[in-house]
């Protein structure tokens, strides 16, 4: 029988597995790094993944989802053509080819409600009362008005019935935007 004494130097065996750990460690980031740095420059942007020739609805149940991730992420969207029902809105600093297309927003459960909608520029706009129901379709693009802000370039603009889904809600907490696709 053979008996075999090992003399373990601790501090050498700890210093010796830091190191493999650290080096180990240094080696996943460097990977990591290199999936990041090289999926980022293979990926086309957002707004290009989708169909430019597809028009996307807009419903009540997700307006101010979509109002709401538009207006943050404004670039995103830019060239995204959409479609929608509300009401012609103006205030007075608009020119005569702006108006909101509106919709009201219940804020309280009294059914106190404000004013949201998309600021929208149509050649024909003044031709349109306010508070006329309208269906619009159009593309969103960046512009000014007090600020960066989304503006529908309206294609196309027909009068419409009040629905009977009028009001809309604020926008969910739990919802999650798609970048690009509305």
């Amino acid at each position: 029988m053979f008996v075999f004494n090992v003399k373990v130097n601790g501090s050498k065996l700890f210093k010796t597995f830091f190191i493999c750990v650290i080096i180990l460690l240094l080696i996943i980031v460097g990977i990591v790094v290199f999936r990041v740095i090289s999926g980022a420059k293979n990926n086309p942007s957002p707004s290009s993944c989708l169909p430019q020739t597809k028009v996307n609805t807009i419903s009540s149940s997700n307006y101010t989802n979509i109002l709401k991730v538009v207006h943050e992420n404004i670039d995103d969207y830019v060239g995204v053509k959409i479609n929608f029902t509300g009401y012609v809105y103006r205030v007075l600093d608009l020119k005569d080819n702006q108006f909101v297309l509106a919709r009201d927003m219940i804020i309280s459960s009294n059914f106190q409600s404000v004013v949201v909608g998309f600021l929208c520029e149509y050649d024909k706009a003044s031709t349109f009362q306010d508070n006329t129901w309208v269906e619009i379709t159009g593309e969103i693009t960046k512009g000014n008005y007090h600020g960066d802000m989304p503006i529908v370039k309206v294609t196309k603009m027909n009068e419409t019935n009040k629905p009977n889904d009028e009001y809309v809600y604020p926008p969910d907490e739990t919802y999650i935007p798609t970048t690009g696709v509305i």
